[in-house]
């Protein structure tokens, strides 16, 4: 069975930023997979390009095993989406936004129908409130609600916890697990705090200044006996070159800067031993404690947020 997205040597350039640089990956049936990376990382321009509202520079796009440029209209009736603060009508009530963009969906939904995905979204008490009495929390919920009114196969959140307390962020975690687990949605969620992916995605990529960092199981990534083991030499090239004809290579990480591997902290000593040996001028060998220690390292670092790039 072919990927629900494939995304391969993908680019967006905006004038001299690279915003998006050649990314590739992979999003599977079932995956709550989640798009990891501080503001200005590209993630935004990723998901734009994923739903058509940016052309990409260079790269290609596969969603539901078709190329997403020649077949657009027909995937896109599969795909819903929320991108930043969603776009209601605040005048009228929940029900009435819902039945209004069923509408120009071309679905001729029913009561019953419309007031189910509402109490889905935990909206049942306030379906004929307006929108303008609405928590942003509640909002969000909403927005998921008329995303979801077509019952797409794949859904697409950007940044959905953005501007909610602490509470309305355990909502939108709890909806989208409850998405997965209990109407087998696909899900790809783009999120700047690793702690929230790590609690709602199974699967997930780190995206920092347009590069990927790191990608994997999210059980793999965040196991608390392994390190991510920032080494850097006289000539990081030709090492990181020697390493992959080496046992180290399934070790070795994408992106950054110098040479990363994720691995336990009590492999490092045969590490160090092995770059001695193929004659590595080391100037640096630094185990993070955690997959977070490496993100957080990584992303905000003085200079490394372009704004232009999210």
């Amino acid at each position: 069975m072919p990927a629900i997205i494939q995304v391969e040597h993908l680019s967006k350039r905006f004038n001299d930023i690279n915003a998006v640089d050649d990314l590739s990956f992979s999003v599977e049936q079932g995956d709550v997979y989640g798009f990891l990376g501080q503001n200005g990382a590209g993630k935004s321009t990723t998901i734009r390009m994923l739903l058509t509202l940016v052309r990409p520079s260079a790269g290609s796009i596969r969603v539901f095993g078709n190329e997403l440029s020649s077949h657009r209209a027909a995937i896109l009736r599969q795909v819903g989406a929320v991108i930043e603060r969603p776009d209601l009508y605040k005048y009228l009530s929940a029900y009435d936004n819902l039945a209004l963009f069923a509408r120009m969906s071309g679905i001729k939904a029913k009561k019953d129908f419309l007031l189910e995905q509402l109490r889905m979204v935990g909206l049942e008490d306030r379906a004929f409130s307006k929108v303008k009495t609405f928590s942003q929390g509640m909002k969000q919920r909403l927005g998921i609600a008329v995303a979801l009114v077509h019952d797409p196969k794949l859904i697409i959140l950007d940044e959905p916890s953005n501007g909610l307390d602490p509470q309305g962020i355990a909502d939108m975690r709890n909806l989208v697990i409850r998405l997965s687990r209990d109407r087998g949605k696909t899900i790809l969620v783009s999120s700047h705090l690793l702690s929230e992916v790590e609690l709602m995605a199974n699967r997930m990529l780190i995206l920092h200044k347009g590069k990927k960092v790191v990608e994997g199981l999210v059980s793999e990534l965040l196991d608390p006996s392994r390190s991510v083991v920032h080494v850097e030499t006289d000539n990081d090239e030709a090492i990181r070159t020697k390493l992959l004809q080496t046992k180290w290579s399934r070790f070795l990480q994408p992106g950054g800067n110098g040479i990363q591997l994720a691995m336990s902290k009590h492999e490092v000593p045969a590490l160090v031993s092995d770059l001695v040996g193929m004659g590595a001028g080391i100037r640096r060998v630094d185990p993070a404690h955690s997959l977070e220690d490496y993100f957080l390292s990584l992303t905000t670092q003085p200079g490394h947020v372009d704004a232009a790039a999210n």
